[in-house]
């Protein structure tokens, strides 16, 4: 790797740790101009989300530093993805997990939280953003084969959409396929249950261990890559 190579490279661990979106974009345009493997400069920006989700799970940072972490890697993501799409390369991964919050709901620090942690343990996560309707959860799941559903509804008027959601899963004939996780303020493992959820879990940490045991994963396996 030459020396303009390692500073983009460097560069992306950077915009990772400052919170820098645009400098995170930039960064990856130029890693797939100047020929570096974008499954690498995928795996830099992941590691460098894996140690502040540490961070913030020992108390050393806070909930303003893992969102802007997580917008800085969602702002240089599409271009490294669509590079290895091109290429036909795919990075490891523990599960796929589609997630966002329901329709009708526009909350998104909570689901921001659980997503970001996710891509840390090492799970390919396809954020889906915030008033989310149960097609485009559908379309998702079926356009990117999807292990996991992750669905946040913080206000008692919105979970309802959440069994909407599994119910729209059974009538396409996936519900089997997939394991469907939910999370918000007023969710609770009484409520998971009777709308037909595998699982609930009120705290993001806890959702990644929740997402590995519903996929079967050992709880301290991580991703190598």
């Amino acid at each position: 790797m030459t020396d303009e190579q390692k500073g983009i490279i460097e560069n992306l661990r950077k915009a990772i740790f400052e919170y820098n979106a645009k400098l995170a974009k930039e960064s990856a345009t130029q890693a797939i101009e100047k020929g570096i493997d974008p499954v690498e400069a995928m795996n830099v920006m992941t590691v460098a989300i894996r140690e502040i989700g540490d961070a913030f799970e020992k108390g050393e940072l806070w909930l303003p530093d893992l969102v802007g972490a997580s917008d800085a890697m969602q702002a240089a993501s599409p271009v490294l993805e669509e590079e290895m799409k091109r290429k036909g390369l795919q990075k490891e991964s523990l599960g796929t997990v589609v997630a966002g919050t329901v329709f009708g709901d526009i909350h998104s620090i909570g689901k921001t939280m659980v997503t970001t942690l996710l891509t840390a343990a090492g799970f390919h996560v396809e954020d889906l953003g915030v008033n989310v309707k149960a097609e485009a959860f559908i379309e998702a799941i079926q356009k990117h084969g999807a292990d996991l559903l992750a669905m946040s509804a913080l206000m008692t008027t919105t979970m309802a959409e959440q069994e909407k959601v599994i119910e729209a899963l059974k009538r396409e004939g996936i519900r089997e396929r997939v394991k469907v996780m939910v999370g918000g303020a007023a969710v609770t493992d009484e409520f998971a249950e009777d709308i037909g959820a595998d699982g609930f879990e009120p705290t993001a940490p806890g959702a990644v261990e929740l997402a590995k045991k519903l996929l079967g994963r050992n709880t301290e396996e991580r991703a190598k890559k």
